[in-house]
């Protein structure tokens, strides 16, 4: 039975309620059991050994009946002993055992008493007489008994006492005294035990309230711990409480070689989701996946947090990339059977859904925890690229995931410092013209010992990493700087990441710049590529407008590749809008050549400027000025070249030694 501290301090300290304290009463009694039993075995064991060492008193004072009073003194010690140590061994209550114990106390008494009173040596007997006091203090010296039991003993020993001196016949001043001793001694004794059991309760109580208290302070510091390490919308573990197990796996992992795989799980366009069906929805969202995935990992005892706001992470002992890739998979179907609407996606999928990026503990790995983690989230980012709604393993073979990039990142960190990335221009040419009269900035990167890095590798990573702001920044101003400031052309376009777009302040950095360089933004072309990382939000739209304010171009880069081609085109509107390489590829074909016909005149009922990217033959030009295509770009036109081609002064359009056309830098 329960007991709170309140009633634990009225029982202590104000007047008691019947039934609290019969609660109490009995609470104490079972609490104190096993200490009763333990104390009475005990108890009757050194009472029954003091019983038989006054063997030494009989034979001294009262030698014509000891032999008898040893006897009965065996028996009685034997006989109570024998009864006790049955009754432990059945398992009787322990108020038996206390019933038991007192009656010896009386049968030993009597058992001594009887023979005693044949003895011819009376006045020894007359002083013997108060050895009958030593049973009723017994009660307390050896025993833990109940006021009530301990009365009923005490008392059964003092009538014994006064029905012997009916026997014994004493004189009045002797029968005045014992009488008067054995009463005082009685009633002595009861006091002492009123006060012992009064106190023991006391104590109990005591005892409780620490215990209580005690007990309040240890669930009150749980319930922080739980706080602490929970996160409060989901229930799961926060990101606290799973950076500890990490440490924990990590270290079982480095010190006994148990695997384990951690698994990152991002929900995929929920800022849309949450932006469109309202916050509490998207609580609702996050929760339901939350369930789920643990569900799902609940049965190999896998470890499962919230590790930020819609990314979740999975701790599992899995061995082996295999059983990691089925975890991963399963995961994904996961989320995807919820079947939770979601109609604001921009990819034809109409739920949630998650990405996956998983990481398996491998020998040579390192000794850092943030490796796995990392390794991890490069997987998920590899996840998103490939379409999201799927699941990824970090591979260390692969270049676009594995330990390269690492080396990439820090190589990015120090590139612009060290003058380790550079800029190549590509020419436009105006189809109808003929003439050069744009170039595109295109970055390069080498390593420390002068090999290339190519920007498929390099611009995953910045974009990742982060570095792709300073890059930015850099490859504007170098622009400016080398082009722009003296007219060497006309209009350089820079490619824009939707991470830079997304930054707060970009267009007024980029104010900065061009005020900095002395350009005015008429000369500047950012294109944007298409994609799944192109959120279409207000704030991104803004800084678009911002951005045209100023005077800069947009493009749309690699139109047709990405998912919102069509709601980019309705919202926004293109200066110039670039067909993907792959369209002019394929028009060999009647098909091919058809849809191109069909992109074309979509773009060019919306009344943007097209540029065909990829124009490699003379052949494929002429198809260019059969659709009446504005600009080409591609190695026919003109291959990347460093700023120096282009500020040479303007010359005629001659063919390069290399085989290579050359153009002229500026508009004719």
């Amino acid at each position: 039975m329960r007991h709170t501290l309140a009633e634990v301090e009225t029982t202590l300290f104000a007047p008691q309620e019947a039934h609290q304290a019969c609660e109490m009463r009995a609470l104490y009694l079972k609490h104190g059991d096993q200490r009763r039993r333990t104390s009475a075995r005990a108890g009757l064991w050194l009472a029954v050994t003091v019983y038989l060492m006054f063997f030494v008193t009989d034979l001294l004072l009262i030698p014509d009946v000891a032999i008898f009073t040893i006897i009965a003194r065996v028996i009685v010690a034997l006989g109570v002993l024998m009864v006790l140590e049955v009754q432990v061994w059945r398992g009787v209550g322990t108020n038996v055992l206390d019933l038991t114990c007192a009656a010896a106390l009386v049968v030993g008494y009597s058992g001594w008493l009887v023979p005693t009173m044949t003895t011819a040596y009376v006045e020894n007997l007359s002083y013997y007489m108060v050895f009958g006091a030593i049973f009723m203090m017994g009660a307390n010296l050896f025993f833990s008994f109940r006021f009530a039991l301990s009365i009923i003993a005490s008392g059964l020993i003092l009538a014994i006492f006064l029905v012997s001196l009916a026997v014994f016949s004493p004189g009045p001043s002797y029968y005045l005294s014992f009488v008067t001793f054995y009463v005082s001694c009685f009633t002595f004794t009861s006091y002492v035990n009123w006060k012992l059991n009064k106190e023991r309760f006391n104590v109990f109580l005591n005892a409780h309230e620490a215990d209580l208290q005690h007990q309040e302070a240890t669930e009150r510091g749980k319930a922080l711990h739980r706080l602490a390490n929970t996160d409060p919308l989901t229930g799961l573990e926060n990101r606290r409480a799973v950076d500890q197990r990490l440490r924990d796996c990590w270290e079982e992992w480095q010190t006994k070689g148990l695997e384990f795989a951690t698994f990152l799980i991002d929900v995929d366009f929920f800022k849309r989701y949450n932006d469109f069906y309202g916050h509490q929805e998207g609580d609702r969202c996050l929760i339901a996946v939350a369930t789920a995935l643990e569900d799902a990992v609940a049965a190999i005892g896998a470890t499962i947090g919230r590790y930020g706001g819609e990314e979740f992470i999975v701790i599992s002992r899995q061995k082996g990339d295999e059983e990691a890739a089925h975890l991963a998979e399963k995961l994904c179907r996961t989320v995807e059977n919820l079947k939770i609407a979601h109609g604001q996606r921009r990819d034809g999928v109409p739920v949630v859904t998650v990405s996956v990026g998983a990481a398996v503990t491998r020998p040579g790995a390192g000794s850092k925890l943030e490796k796995i983690i990392n390794e991890a989230d490069r997987a998920l980012y590899s996840a998103k690229a490939s379409g999201r709604n799927c699941a990824k393993l970090f591979d260390p073979n692969d270049p676009q995931s594995g330990d390269e990039t690492e080396h990439i990142a820090a190589l990015l960190k120090i590139a612009v410092p060290q003058k380790l990335v550079s800029l190549v221009y590509q020419p436009i040419q105006d189809v109808s013209s003929g003439s050069v009269h744009a170039v595109e900035a295109l970055m390069r990167l080498r390593m420390l010992d002068g090999t290339s890095v190519p920007p498929s590798l390099f611009i995953p990573v910045a974009e990742r990493t982060g570095a792709v702001m300073e890059l930015g920044y850099w490859a504007l101003r170098t622009v400016c700087r080398e082009l722009l400031t003296a007219d060497h052309v006309e209009l350089v376009s820079v490619n824009v990441s939707p991470i830079q777009l997304r930054a707060p302040g970009f267009a007024s950095s980029v104010a900065a710049v061009l005020f900095e360089t002395g350009v005015t933004g008429s000369k500047l072309a950012f294109e944007i590529t298409e994609g799944l990382e192109m959120e279409m939000h207000s704030d991104l739209i803004r800084c678009i407008s911002d951005l045209k304010a100023l005077g800069i171009k947009i493009w749309l880069d690699d139109f047709g590749t990405g998912f919102a081609g069509l709601s980019w085109l309705r919202l926004i509107d293109f200066d110039t809008v670039k067909i993907d390489r792959s369209f002019l590829h394929d028009s060999d074909t009647a098909r091919g050549r058809s849809m191109l016909r069909d992109i074309v005149r979509l773009i060019r009922n919306r009344g943007h400027r097209i540029l065909v990217e990829g124009v490699e033959t003379a052949e494929q030009l002429e198809l260019m000025r059969e659709f009446r295509i504005d600009d080409v770009q591609g190695f026919h036109v003109g291959r990347p070249a460093p700023a120096s081609e282009f500020t040479r002064q303007p010359t005629d359009v001659a063919t390069r030694s290399d085989g290579d056309l050359a153009y002229s830098a500026k508009a004719s």
